[in-house]
């Protein structure tokens, strides 16, 4: 898969402007390749994020090069932030959860929890590793996280983001599971520098896939 991580400075005054921008992206529901996306405000700082799931990178460049310009110039959202960052790559580890697979988690979701972790020079394998051997089990077993990914953005860049049932949910294992497994992985080791978010989601601006017609018509 291919990931697509969007962090915009927006007023307070232009939220509005902003968001009705943001539910307007529905129109890209019939777009081949499209597993889903998400976001919602920081509540720490007042900015929007935006992750974006594609299948490959192959079907993310079709969008971009066949059709993200005419969107955005539909729907003139440039007029609701200050400040916009983007940065795209691809998934290399996919975490189960309670979610029978990661287009249901991001269906159903009501909170996503990312790390932006900027690693230190010769580190990303161990990353990747306690990613998935301590990390993925650890957050599976708090119960109520569906699923999630890692997504490497440059080569010492990697997003972690997991998708939440809920505010409880993602508190019991914060409360209860996070102080342990930050303790086994040992973080001071791999990383340079971390950005937190925790963002309760925007039902507005989810964006998932069209159904495909059903063969034969029925």
């Amino acid at each position: 898969m291919w990931g697509k991580w969007i962090s915009c400075g927006v007023p307070t005054a232009a939220r509005g402007v902003f968001s009705a921008g943001q539910s307007a992206w529905s129109v890209i529901g019939d777009q081949p390749g499209l597993v889903g996306q998400v976001g919602g405000w920081d509540p720490a700082t007042g900015r929007a994020h935006v992750l974006g799931m594609w299948a490959d990178a192959r079907m993310y460049r079709r969008f971009m090069d066949e059709r993200h310009d005419a969107v955005v110039a539909g729907i003139r959202q440039d007029a609701g932030y200050r400040s916009i960052e983007i940065a795209a790559g691809g998934t290399v580890l996919e975490m189960a959860g309670d979610a029978a697979d990661l287009p249901q988690a991001l269906k159903s979701a009501t909170l996503l929890r990312v790390a932006d972790c900027r690693l230190l020079p010769g580190r990303e394998d161990h990353f990747l590793e306690v990613q998935r051997e301590v990390w993925a089990p650890g957050m599976a077993a708090a119960g109520g996280m569906l699923a999630g990914v890692v997504t490497q953005l440059a080569r010492s860049r990697c997003l972690v983001t997991s998708l939440w049932t809920g505010p409880a949910a993602h508190r019991h294992y914060a409360d209860h599971h996070l102080p342990g497994l930050r303790s086994r992985a040992a973080l001071g080791g791999d990383l340079q520098a971390m950005a937190g978010h925790v963002l309760p989601l925007e039902e507005a601006w989810r964006v998932l896939p069209e159904p495909s017609p059903v063969e034969g018509g029925r």
